[in-house]
């Protein structure tokens, strides 16, 4: 199963010095190659700063864009992975390695998968065998 690691964390009121900048990224470095290792890797990228961020709303028809996130909070979403755990035990084990862990929080969600609930209950009875 597929779960999405949602990487939360306060917002930086300074730039990291190249030093601490380069420790951050040999952290995520490591964290990744384990990932990738198990062969739970999917996808993962790191987001801008909410101060880029438009949320965007439809109401009676007319598009409604308001400049930064949805909501104000004291942690904003910084990145995020999508890894492929063979359940929820194996899925958070990931997200406490993610060094942003340490400061703020990953929330780990299961990802629907359609395809898998669209298939007829005998053909996919029958993939089972």
């Amino acid at each position: 199963m597929q779960y999405v690691l949602l990487i939360y964390g306060p917002e930086a009121t300074e730039e990291p010095s190249p030093d601490e900048l380069a420790a951050e990224m040999a952290a995520y470095d490591v964290f990744s190659a384990h990932i990738r290792d198990r062969g739970a890797y999917v996808a993962g990228e790191a987001l801008h700063p909410i101060t880029t961020a438009t949320t965007v709303r439809v109401r009676d028809g007319r598009t409604l864009t308001t400049d930064g996130p949805f909501a104000e909070t004291k942690e904003w979403l910084g990145g995020y992975y999508v890894v492929e755990a063979k359940d929820l035990d194996e899925a958070i084990d990931y997200a406490a390695r993610i060094p942003e862990a340490a400061r703020g929080s990953i929330e780990v969600r299961p990802i629907i998968d359609f395809a898998a609930m669209a298939q007829p209950a005998d053909t996919a009875a029958a993939g089972a065998n």
